[in-house]
């Protein structure tokens, strides 16, 4: 049984939830019980989108630190890239995702939240990375993912910087979707969540692949990635219910079955 991260599956929806009190702080085995509950929601036919939540108040301050203070290079060299796999592991996951932000979302915290696919947060929240201001740098996908997400001039102030952005600004950088008032963060996640319950689950997740895959790499492959993700659809059933629904009663009326 995992202790610090659960999923919890009801009408199509997967909430993976962080429960380390007081602040979630990222140790291995939190690390490691988020990479298993990302690997279930992906398994798991009934679980059509996924939340990632830390609770009514604060998503993840960071990694846990006294865990690392005494590593050597030695010790941190042979599992950072499994560090950077856990905390990424949401990217990972072939159904629509979306974080549920409260309170602070800081290093590894922030890193976890950049691998969804939508980010709602608290009026609250607090975002960062302030790992400069310990004598590293993001080691959980921070560098990469941000630099992608808000532009590298935006992400080198965060990172150099080590500021922590407050909500509003979040939003206007991008670096959020949607601002609500806390008490509505998972409400407003759930919502859009359950946008996907009814959708065609294969060409939700070769849309999915088709943008991230393309977006690592150039048009012309990226257009090729499409193609190939385009095609692959037309054997599935959900494509021809979604065509026959469409000629017979017009758009967005079809029953999908995810097959």
């Amino acid at each position: 049984m995992a202790e610090f991260v659960t999923l919890e599956v009801s009408d199509g929806i997967g909430t993976i939830r962080l429960a380390r009190p007081p602040m979630n702080a990222l140790n291995r085995q939190l690390q490691e019980e988020l990479r298993a509950a990302a690997r279930e929601a992906t398994v798991n036919s009934e679980v059509k989108a996924v939340i990632v939540y830390g609770g009514e108040k604060v998503f993840a301050a960071g990694a846990d630190i006294k865990e690392m203070a005494e590593m050597s290079f030695a010790e941190m060299a042979p599992i950072a890239g499994e560090l950077q796999s856990a905390l990424g592991c949401i990217a990972e996951i072939p159904k629509p995702t979306v974080a549920a932000i409260t309170g602070y979302a800081l290093g590894g915290g922030l890193e976890i939240v950049l691998g969804a696919d939508r980010r709602i947060a608290g009026d609250n929240a607090k975002l960062g990375v302030p790992e400069v201001l310990l004598g590293v740098i993001p080691g959980g996908g921070g560098t990469q993912r941000l630099a992608r997400l808000i532009g590298p001039s935006k992400a080198k102030d965060m990172v150099f910087t080590g500021r922590f952005v407050g909500a509003e600004e979040a939003l206007a950088i991008g670096l959020i979707d949607e601002m609500v008032a806390p008490d509505e963060v998972y409400n407003a996640a759930r919502a859009w969540a359950s946008k996907f319950v009814g959708g065609a689950s294969r060409a939700l997740a070769a849309a999915k692949a088709s943008i991230d895959q393309g977006l690592d790499t150039d048009l012309n492959t990226g257009l090729k990635i499409e193609a190939q993700q385009f095609a692959a659809l037309f054997a599935t059933a959900d494509r021809t219910i979604g065509m026959a629904s469409f000629v017979e009663n017009g758009p967005g009326k079809a029953q999908f079955t995810g097959a």
